[in-house]
């Protein structure tokens, strides 16, 4: 099923902007959420086909958002793709051990954002 939905979990207005309207001109539903508490209760609420997750946010980090949605049994099935400026071999391994599908670093490729999501879709 083609994905539709999709969540974007970062504390950066500017960074949720940029996105929401990327995605928004490609035809997809957008939510957004500023820290990773926001995003648990948006996701158990309203379930998302994809999330986009920042690593760097206040309260709960991305790695900690992203493990506890990829380990619950109501939101396992809810694919994330980390969005970040971490850069880092080790970020990038540590956030697919944590049940990340794909990770990006910013600044975003709308191409590559987009093609990563038709993969998953």
């Amino acid at each position: 099923m083609a994905i539709q939905k999709i969540l974007i979990v970062d504390d950066s207005p500017t960074e949720r902007y940029f996105l929401s309207d990327i995605l928004i001109k490609n035809g997809y539903s957008v939510s957004t959420a500023e820290n990773g508490e926001e995003a648990l209760l948006k996701v158990k609420a309203d379930k998302p086909q994809l999330i986009l997750m920042d690593i760097v946010m206040p309260g709960q980090n991305g790695f900690q958002v992203t493990r506890a949605i990829t380990r619950s049994a109501e939101t396992q099935d809810v694919p994330v793709i980390i969005c970040t400026s971490k850069g880092q071999e080790t970020d990038r391994i540590w956030g697919l051990r944590q049940g990340a599908r794909d990770y990006i670093v910013k600044p975003v490729d709308p191409a590559e954002l987009l093609a990563k999501i038709a993969a998953l879709g």
